[in-house]
C-alpha cells in the first residue's frame, strides 16, 4: 500500500468516525488559530550566537519592520478565544455534573502538558549543561521560548472559569456583554499612552491582561448562544478593521502584534486597544465564513488534518519551541548557520528560515508521538509522581523567569 493510499484510508476513517452534529467549521477555525502560533513563532524568532557559543533571542523585525503585516495574520489568538467561548458554551449545556466537575475537567486538560512540558525541560537544564556543556545563557533563552507560549494557557484557564459568568452576560446583553471589556482596555490604554503617561505605573498596562483576551471569548459566548447575527459580525468586521487603521495611523501604535527587541511599546504583552481590534474583525470574519468554511471541510482529505490537528492541541502549543530549539541547539557547536543560528537581517536569513520550517515541523511531530500522552489523564502516575512532576515544572518557571 503506497502513502497516498494509506492516506486517503485514514481520512475516510476519520470521516466515518465523524459525529453528525460535529461544527466543523469551528473545529477548522480552532486547528487554523493552533497552526499559526508555531508558524509565526518559527518565522519571526531567531537567534544571535555569542562569542561563547550561547545563543540569544532575536528577531527579523528588527531589521525588516516592513514585514510587520505578516504579525497581522499570523497573530489569531483573536480566533482561538472566539472559538474556545463558542466551544466551552455548547459543552457547559451538555455538562451532566456540576459547574464545579464541568471546570475541574477542563482546566485538568489544559494543566497536564504544562506540568508536563516543564517537567521534562526542568530534568533535561542539568543534563545539557553538565552533561553536554551546553552554556547556562542558551539553557536560559531556550527556557524563555518555552515558557513563552505558555501564559496563554494561564490566561485561558482565568477565562475557562470565568465562562458561567460570561454565559449569563451573553444571555442578558447579547453580543454587547464585551462591550465593556473593549471599553476598558480603551480606558487603560489612554492612561498608559495619553497625556498623563509620564504619571502613569507601569504595572497599570497589567490591567489589560483579563479584559483584553476575555473580550473575544465573551464574543464566542455570545455566539455559541445565538446572539451574534450576520449583522452583528459586520459591525465587527468593519468597526474592528477601521479602529485598527485609525489606531495604526493616528495614535502611533506599534505595527507589529509581537514585541520587536528594543521597541519601547509592545501590542500582545499585556494586550493593546490594537489586539483588540484585530480580534473583532477577526471574529466578524469568521461569523460570516462559517458555513464556507463548514462546507469546505465536509472534504475528507481537508477534514482528517483539522481533526489531527485538534486532538493535539496542547501538545502542539506546548512543545513547539521545544522542536525548534532541538535543531538551533546542535548547530550552534557548528558556528553560525544560515536561517538558524545568526544574525536574522538579511533576504539569505529570510529564505533560509522558510527552507528550516519542514525541518521543525519534522521534529514537532516526532517529539509529539511520545509528548501527546501527556494531554490524556495521569491514570497510571501515583501521587508520588504527580508531586515530583509538580516540584520539577515549579523549579523550571524558577529558572525560566530568571528568579533562580
Amino acid at each position: 500500500m503506497n502513502a497516498l493510499s494509506l492516506m486517503s484510508r485514514t481520512a475516510r476513517r476519520i470521516e466515518d468516525a465523524t459525529l453528525a452534529h460535529r461544527d466543523r467549521a469551528v473545529d477548522g477555525l480552532r486547528a487554523l488559530a493552533l497552526l499559526a502560533v508555531p508558524t509565526g513563532h518559527w518565522l519571526l524568532g531567531g537567534f544571535t550566537r555569542s562569542p561563547d557559543g550561547a545563543l540569544h533571542n532575536a528577531s527579523p523585525l528588527g531589521a525588516f519592520p516592513g514585514f510587520a503585516p505578516v504579525s497581522w495574520v499570523l497573530q489569531m489568538l483573536g480566533i482561538f478565544f472566539l472559538v474556545g467561548g463558542y466551544a466551552s458554551v455548547l459543552s457547559y449545556r451538555r455538562r451532566k455534573g456540576s459547574t464545579r466537575a464541568w471546570l475541574g475537567g477542563r482546566l485538568a486538560r489544559l494543566g497536564r502538558p504544562v506540568l508536563g512540558v516543564t517537567a521534562v525541560w526542568a530534568a533535561l537544564l542539568p543534563l545539557l549543561h553538565f552533561g553536554l556543556g551546553v552554556p547556562v545563557d542558551t539553557l536560559r533563552t531556550a527556557s524563555t521560548l518555552v515558557v513563552q507560549p505558555l501564559w496563554f494557557v494561564g490566561v485561558y484557564t482565568v477565562v475557562t472559569a470565568l465562562t458561567p459568568y460570561c454565559v449569563r452576560a451573553a444571555r442578558r446583553l447579547g453580543v454587547w456583554a464585551a462591550a465593556p471589556l473593549l471599553g476598558s482596555v480603551a480606558v487603560v490604554d489612554l492612561l498608559r499612552y495619553g497625556p498623563y503617561a509620564d504619571a502613569v505605573p507601569s504595572w497599570l498596562s497589567l490591567l489589560n491582561v483579563l479584559p483584553g483576551w476575555l473580550f473575544a471569548y465573551q464574543l464566542g459566548v455570545s455566539w455559541g448562544e445565538g446572539r451574534v447575527t450576520r449583522r452583528h459580525a459586520w459591525a465587527l468586521l468593519l468597526g474592528g478593521a477601521a479602529l485598527f487603521a485609525v489606531l495604526l495611523l493616528l495614535f502611533g501604535y506599534p505595527a507589529s502584534m509581537v514585541g520587536v527587541p528594543g521597541e519601547a511599546r509592545t501590542n500582545s504583552h499585556p494586550p493593546s486597544l490594537l489586539v483588540l481590534a484585530l480580534a473583532a474583525a477577526q471574529s466578524g470574519a469568521a461569523v460570516l465564513l462559517r458555513d464556507r468554511i463548514g462546507a469546505l471541510l465536509r472534504r475528507p482529505a481537508l477534514w482528517a488534518p483539522v481533526v489531527v490537528v485538534n486532538l493535539s492541541a496542547m501538545t502542539v502549543l506546548c512543545w513547539h519551541q521545544t522542536a525548534m530549539l532541538a535543531a538551533a541547539v546542535p548547530a550552534a557547536y557548528a558556528g553560525e548557520v544560515p536561517g538558524l543560528v545568526g544574525a536574522p537581517d538579511s533576504a539569505g536569513w529570510i529564505l533560509a528560515r522558510l527552507a528550516w520550517m519542514p525541518v521543525f515541523a519534522g521534529l514537532l511531530v516526532l517529539i509529539g508521538r511520545y509528548a501527546r500522552r501527556f494531554e490524556s489523564p495521569w491514570t497510571g502516575a501515583g501521587p508520588a509522581r504527580r508531586a515530583l512532576a509538580g516540584v520539577l515544572a515549579a523549579g523550571f518557571g524558577v529558572f525560566a523567569l530568571g528568579l533562580g
